[in-house]
């Protein structure tokens, strides 16, 4: 365990080293959880430790929580069609291994039996399925064309006899053109009749720019852990309904997530963070902030700055909570300037820069956007931040404040 500690892990390992121990602590209370055993299980199909090859205190963690539970697991359970078989090849390795030195009595350890295997996917032949594919290809084609005597014609056969009629109709075209021209060498030619003038298009009208092009969306932090490398970041875990397979995204307990860095350590404590819903920026251009990408913005409110008044980042700080019911990935958008959002806001289009002074909240302590605040967006109204069944997103007690 000393080599273990004494590792050195990079910036992004010491962070999902973070996370799988939060995971280790939430197996303890829960071994049967079949949501995180089947990710789990997944996350070890290809990999010999948590990290990949990399051993770590995760994977020790892992055990201890698991072990019990697996030493009455059913072989369907360990090795079944069903089964986790690749949570046991780790247990395995962890309470074998030198590298973890953790000193296990044989009678303490998790009983495996190596040849004990329930269900074997079977092997599928690539080229044995590529040629079956290919004659069942072949097949089609020759019941389609037929030729005389039920034969089919070949390809070749197919594509010279099309090529001949083509070239037979054009010959006759041809010859059909060179007599009308014969025939009617006498007549006068025709005037050309000048065109008419094409109408010109009306310009496009500009539309004014707009709060609406900032993609703000509920998010549910799932784990929020201290930055390793930061003292007042908080790395979080946050699923914010983007489709499997999206850039910078992965999956984390069966939900598609974005890891995001937020400089609230310090102002919010960090229990409040986790499990909850807050409102996200979703579409600024992912930033490494220490080692870390972060890939999208936590919104909160705090007092706004007066005149000539620096900010020393003391607080007080409180998250904008969305509305109770509402799900993770849903849209919010301010009342009066709803729309489609932009995909990545340009950096130099300083689109956020634009509109985020006019993001504020009111004496009923809801979230609002001020237009008279900010010129560009073409009028002086106030639309509060709400999902698209009416429902507002709120600050628990600053009136007035600025929300970034």
């Amino acid at each position: 365990m000393a080599a273990l500690e004494a590792q050195k892990l990079t910036p992004a390992e010491e962070t999902e080293v973070q996370q799988w121990l939060t995971t280790s602590e939430r197996l303890k209370s829960s071994p049967s959880d079949a949501s995180i055993l089947d990710k789990l299980n997944s996350h070890l199909t290809s990999r010999t430790t948590l990290l990949g090859t990399k051993p770590s205190k995760a994977d020790v963690a892992i055990y201890e929580s698991l072990a019990p539970a697996i030493k009455s697991w059913t072989p369907e359970q360990r090795t079944g069609q069903h089964g986790h078989p690749h949570i046991v090849r780790h247990l395995d390795f962890v309470q074998n291994s030198s590298v973890f030195d953790l000193k296990i009595s044989d009678a303490d350890k998790v009983k495996v039996d190596l040849d004990d295997i329930v269900y074997v996917k079977p092997p599928t032949d690539a080229k044995a399925e590529k040629e079956r594919l290919k004659k069942e290809k072949a097949a089609a084609a020759a019941a389609a064309v037929g030729g005389e005597g039920g034969v089919a014609a070949t390809v070749v056969d197919r594509t010279k006899a099309a090529a001949e009629a083509v070239k037979d109709a054009a010959v006759d075209a041809k010859d059909k053109a060179a007599a009308a021209v014969g025939a009617g060498g006498d007549k006068p030619k025709k005037e050309k009749k000048e065109k008419a003038p094409k109408p010109q298009k009306a310009p496009a009208v500009a539309t004014p720019p707009s709060p609406r092009l900032i993609d703000l969306r509920v998010g549910h932090i799932l784990k929020a852990i201290k930055h390793p490398e930061a003292d007042s970041l908080y790395v979080s875990t946050i699923a914010m309904g983007d489709k499997p397979g999206t850039d910078d995204t992965a999956e984390y307990e069966g939900q598609v997530c974005r890891t995001v860095c937020s400089g609230l350590n310090g102002l919010v404590p960090l229990e409040e963070m986790q499990g909850r819903k807050v409102v996200v920026v979703a579409n600024l251009k992912p930033v490494k902030m220490r080692g870390i990408k972060s890939c999208a913005m936590v919104l909160a409110a705090s007092p706004k700055l007066k005149e000539g008044e620096a900010d020393d980042h003391k607080g007080p700080v409180e998250l904008v909570t969305p509305p109770a019911d509402s799900q993770a990935g849903d849209r919010v958008c301010f009342d009066g300037w709803r729309g489609e959002p932009e995909g990545v806001l340009n950096p130099k289009k300083k689109i956020w820069e634009t509109f985020q002074p006019g993001f504020t909240t009111t004496e009923n302590l809801e979230v609002a956007f001020d237009g008279s605040l900010v010129k560009e967006v073409g009028k002086e109204e106030t639309g509060k931040l709400t999902t698209a069944d009416g429902g507002v997103c709120t600050v628990k007690t600053l009136k007035g404040a600025a929300v970034r």
